[in-house]
């Protein structure tokens, strides 16, 4: 309840209560809630973490050399230190995405990286030191048939969501396609390619690329089918072997896996590939979604309530893979939250400042989760998101440059667990067992607990041995700051809203 509506609601309790016999009734009104205990059994793992928590960065103009946002999002992005961050030049921009933007003649060849180095340098600088995965997610127009050229916007900054057309390549075979990304990749790895018409390019290149993400949401783009999807997987993977044998790669990258299941049945199918073709890893996608209409009060059910309708289905696709590739790893490399009114003309009022809170202890609780069904990889989504390029799902604040509380949520997570990580038994009491998120790990550090408030009011735990602990919290009270530590009171900890808080001991 809140203003007037809550008010007078109260009033008319009171009135009721007082005519039907006085003033007893009112005592729950005044009586303070009693705290939530934790139940944690050191002596009781439940199972090693393989998890790691990461986060994806695509591609768009802010980050461009330069930039004010982009070289504050890239000084973030270094000093968080993440392994298996996930880099998306893609659709929108194709002067930022697409290589080879003009079919190849006899004459000559469009190949052109003057706008797109500049871009993955500075991502490889950011994460250097680090496994990254890379998905240079858009094929060239000109691979597909189409009805009409695909024209393109001069402007490498002007959006253009309509380039992804056509659904058949104009070579059955896929040998083009695999040749673009064997180029694409040789450009990187080998320090330089030998075009269509014997012509050499040379870029002096030679970073070391650990995975490459094979395509992205194919059910959207080009409406791919599974049939479709692993062909051209195939093809990629055959043209990206030749340029560089020890690439590992993930495919699928599905952005509904929920609905459409026969990806999985029929991709995890090694009858299905080339028997040289690797099957690594699999990534798909979460974005929890309200209605239009709703706000914060209702976002914070809508949010986890699907994100367990996302976990069940999890378990499921967990079982497809482990029936038919058992080998393979999981990725879930895009997890995140979107409201309604992004890329909306509405989309430049910023949410309210608790969203950003909210949408951390989403991922929080993702990473619980996830962990528990031992997912290798959860990445949030995305570092920089801005008006017209979906806001709500940025974890740096665009009007101000900085972090916002999901990158703080991520760093409190990536520097406090890692994969080998033990999960202990743990469980929460009444009253908040329904609002309370909440796993133990025995770390090589000690042992540490991570604690998500779901809920948008604060709420109060009795902690073990809460002399002997240090907490850190993010939380509205720490801001667009890192974590800030807390010290429990009388032997409870207070999580305020949609805190995502780890204790240790």
């Amino acid at each position: 309840m809140s203003g007037w509506i809550g008010d007078l609601r109260l009033r008319r309790w009171v009135f009721r209560c007082v005519a039907h016999g006085g003033f007893l009734c009112l005592f729950p009104l005044f009586h303070a809630q009693e705290p939530s205990t934790i139940s944690i059994h050191w002596d009781k793992p439940v199972l090693v973490s393989k998890t790691t928590p990461t986060l994806q960065v695509v591609v768009n103009p802010p980050l461009r050399p330069g930039q004010p946002l982009g070289g504050a999002a890239y000084r973030a992005l270094k000093d968080l230190g993440a392994d298996y961050v996930r880099y998306v030049p893609w659709l929108p921009y194709p002067k930022l995405a697409v290589a080879e933007l003009d079919a190849p003649t006899k004459d000559k060849t469009s190949w052109d990286f003057s706008l797109i180095d500049p871009m993955m340098k500075d991502f490889l600088e950011a994460t250097e030191g680090h496994p990254a995965v890379i998905i240079f997610s858009t094929m060239p127009a000109w691979l597909f048939k189409t009805g009409a050229a695909v024209t393109y916007p001069t402007d490498p900054d002007q959006v253009e969501w309509n380039y992804t057309q056509g659904t058949e390549l104009r070579d059955p075979t896929g040998k083009d396609l695999g040749d673009y990304y064997s180029r694409l990749v040789s450009w990187y790895v080998n320090g330089g390619f030998t075009d269509e018409n014997g012509a050499a390019h040379t870029s002096g290149y030679h970073y070391k690329l650990p995975i490459w993400e094979v395509l992205n949401e194919p059910e959207y783009e080009h409406a791919t089918t599974p049939e479709q999807y692993t062909a051209r997987y195939d093809a990629i993977v055959a043209g990206i072997r030749r340029a560089s044998p020890d690439m590992k790669f993930m495919g699928m990258v599905l952005a509904t896996p929920r609905e459409v299941p026969g990806y999985f049945e029929y991709f995890l199918n090694r009858a299905n590939h080339a028997p040289s073709i690797p099957l690594d890893y699999i990534s798909y996608h979460f974005y929890a979604t309200p209605v239009a209409g709703q706000d914060v009060e209702s976002w914070q059910y809508t949010f986890f309530d699907q994100a367990t309708g996302f976990v069940n289905s999890v378990r499921y696709i967990e079982q497809i893979r482990k029936r038919l590739s058992p080998d393979t790893k999981t990725s879930v490399n895009e997890a995140g939250s979107i409201l309604p009114i992004d890329n909306s003309p509405q989309d430049n009022i910023p949410p309210p400042a608790r969203y950003w809170n909210l949408s951390g202890a989403l991922f929080a609780h993702l990473f619980i989760e996830l962990s528990k069904l031992q997912i290798d990889i959860v990445g949030e989504s995305q570092l920089v998101g801005y008006p017209t390029q979906f806001p709500s799902v940025s974890m740096m604040n665009w009007q101000t440059n900085q972090p916002n509380a999901r990158f703080w949520v991520l760093k409190l997570l990536k520097d406090a667990f890692h994969p080998g990580d033990t999960l202990a038994d743990t469980s929460v009491g009444s009253p908040d067992s329904a609002n309370i998120s909440a796993q133990a790990f025995i770390t090589p550090a000690g042992h540490a607990l991570l604690l998500v408030n779901r809920r948008n009011r604060a709420l109060d735990m009795v902690l073990p041995d809460a002399d002997k602990a240090s907490v850190l919290t993010v939380d509205e009270m720490s801001g667009e700051s890192p974590a800030r530590t807390v010290k429990p009171a009388g032997g409870r900890l207070r999580l305020e809203p949609f805190a995502v808080t780890v204790v240790k001991w």
